[in-house]
């Protein structure tokens, strides 16, 4: 599976501090997908950079977002996904935001979005690295049934 671990700062793409999300995603799916293929990227919290950066990965089955979920005034990320997307996945979000809120009450807060743009599933997770690996250990069931339905493969 080609997947994209897209980071979504301010602060981390102008190197005000270090990435901790991306990487902490990218540990669980090596740990549970033995064939997973990733790139990570860093664009700040702006529509353009977070467009490009999705239509750039056009190829990746997967692309898995990470900050920008919140309702801060630059939390743009959940926006910019549903209009770039053809089809939501609701449960996949509502399946995330179940489970994160046994964990934090703050999960209530959380807009994440899932979707599909062509051959490609796109799924928001938090910024805050526990949010993140979490829902990342959540996700990647779903994720792997998920690409096979979207690749055609059925149930």
């Amino acid at each position: 599976m080609k997947v994209l671990v897209l980071t979504i700062s301010d602060r981390a793409s102008h190197g005000i501090y270090e990435d901790k999300s991306g990487p902490a995603i990218e540990q669980v799916l090596i740990a549970h997908l033995p064939d997973v293929s990733i790139e990570r990227i860093i664009v700040p919290d702006d529509k353009e950079a977070i467009l490009n950066a999705f239509i750039a990965n056009t190829g990746a089955e997967a692309i898995i977002t990470t900050g920008g979920t919140g309702i801060g005034p630059r939390d743009i990320t959940p926006d910019v996904t549903e209009n770039y997307c053809d089809r939501l996945i609701p449960g996949i979000a509502e399946y995330l935001r179940a489970e994160s809120i046994k964990q934090t009450v703050n999960a209530a807060i959380s807009r994440t979005v899932a979707g599909v743009k062509g051959d490609s599933i796109i799924v928001n997770l938090p910024g805050s690295v526990n949010g993140a690996s979490f829902c990342a250990e959540l996700l990647v069931p779903v994720l792997v049934h998920a690409v096979k339905m979207l690749n055609g493969e059925g149930h």
